[in-house]
């Protein structure tokens, strides 16, 4: 396989080749909003149908992140054209971020188009920079640039579409994307993709992905600290407060005191490290993230309204369990992955247990939204502690 040589690409194997550029942390700030635009969307439209069209934002907003990602991986940063183009995302990122909440509604346009031709526009760029350079890898993003051309197309045309129709062509167009990878970006005439030729640094990948949960958390704290400065500060409002800030440590707690770093130290020394960026960090990293995202949202319900659950509150009491269920599950797939376990870590299994284990009661009303809060926040921290006690006996 030619090695790379062109000055965009970042140079492999010296003392620096892996760090996270600042310019990728600058690009990251624009997914700060859309992780915001996310939540908000959803705690405007907690309703099945909301759900739906939320997970279908959220899936889109996170495609075009992790594959941003991959790209840095490979161009270095620091170059003038990658920073333009990362820029050049940044400003894209921006438009589609704004456009979230009226996604279903009369941006609907404006959320595909920027976002067809945000990932299209990318991988180009890519595949010119690798030409000649780095053959297997150009060949790669030329494949993966004809998968997003389709996808694109069902983006752009369910844009200038409406109701039912916009998003039966979206669902088609994520649908497309998330094959992709998992059909290595075959090709009729071109063949198909081998992961051993994805040479990802995989400390870099994990670096980026870990920032990527410090950002969903960081916007749970910021959802929590907004909410609560707009409350009477009653002893319901200022206990939901401190509840809802126990529970974001706990989270950081199960995700990055041992996990992060067994994986990136994992995928750093694999012999096909682009097969596990596929799955763990790629695919599973989408559990953790969604998990995070509705925890800010039963956040902001429970500071809300600390006492009693609005209306029937089955929204309410399936987003403060459903949250914190879907983050141990996503952190238990990715540690079983990443970590040489025989199974996922029984402290999360037992712990997702706990958490269903919830819901009688809380829909019988036998829990108000402040009590179904402290008993989610107290499963995570016995999820953290066993983990931690369990992992430094070992």
């Amino acid at each position: 396989m030619t090695k790379p040589s062109s000055p965009l690409l970042r140079e492999r194997g010296t003392a620096d080749s892996n760090r996270v550029a600042m310019v990728e942390l600058f690009f990251d700030l624009v997914f700060v909003f859309a992780v915001t635009q996310l939540s908000h969307t959803l705690l405007e439209h907690l309703t099945v149908q909301g759900a739906l069209q939320t997970l279908l934002l959220f899936l889109a907003v996170w495609w075009l992140w992790i594959f941003t990602s991959w790209v840095t991986n490979w161009l270095d940063p620091d170059r003038t054209p990658v920073r333009m183009l990362l820029f050049a995302l940044m400003l894209g990122g921006l438009l589609l971020s704004s456009s979230i909440p009226q996604a279903f509604a009369d941006r609907g346009l404006v959320f595909g188009a920027v976002f067809a031709a945000m990932q299209v526009g990318r991988t180009l760029f890519v595949a010119v920079a690798m030409r000649g350079r780095h053959r297997v890898l150009h060949e790669n993003f030329v494949r993966i640039a004809l998968w997003l051309m389709v996808s694109g197309a069902f983006w752009v045309v369910g844009g200038l579409s409406e109701g039912p129709t916009r998003a039966a062509l979206w669902v088609a167009a994520v649908a497309i994307e998330y094959l992709a990878p998992a059909l290595y970006f075959y090709v009729p005439g071109m063949g198909r993709s081998h992961t051993i030729d994805w040479d990802v640094d995989g400390h870099h990948l994990a670096e980026r992905c870990a920032l990527f949960v410090i950002i969903a958390l960081g916007e749970s704290v910021l959802v929590t600290g907004a909410t609560f400065a707009g409350q009477a500060w009653t002893t319901p409002t200022v206990t939901a407060f401190v509840v809802a800030f126990l529970g974001s440590v706990a989270m950081w707690w199960i995700y990055f005191d041992t996990g992060a770093e067994r994986a990136s130290h994992r995928i750093a020394h694999s012999d096909d490290p682009g097969r596990q960026a596929r799955l763990a960090y790629t695919y599973l990293h989408l559990l953790i993230i969604a998990g995070v995202i509705v925890c800010a949202v039963a956040d902001e319900l429970s500071l809300a309204h600390p006492d009693h659950f609005e209306g029937d509150g089955r929204a309410a009491i399936a987003a403060m369990i459903g949250g914190p269920m879907l983050y141990l599950l996503g952190v238990a797939l990715f540690k079983w992955v990443c970590n040489d376990r025989r199974g996922p870590p029984l402290s999360h299994c037992a712990g997702i247990v706990l958490l269903a284990a919830l819901a009688p009661a809380a829909l019988a009303h036998l829990l108000s939204p402040l009590a179904l809060g402290m008993a989610t926040t107290l499963i995570l921290m016995i999820v953290a502690t066993w983990e931690t006690i369990a992992l430094r006996r070992a």
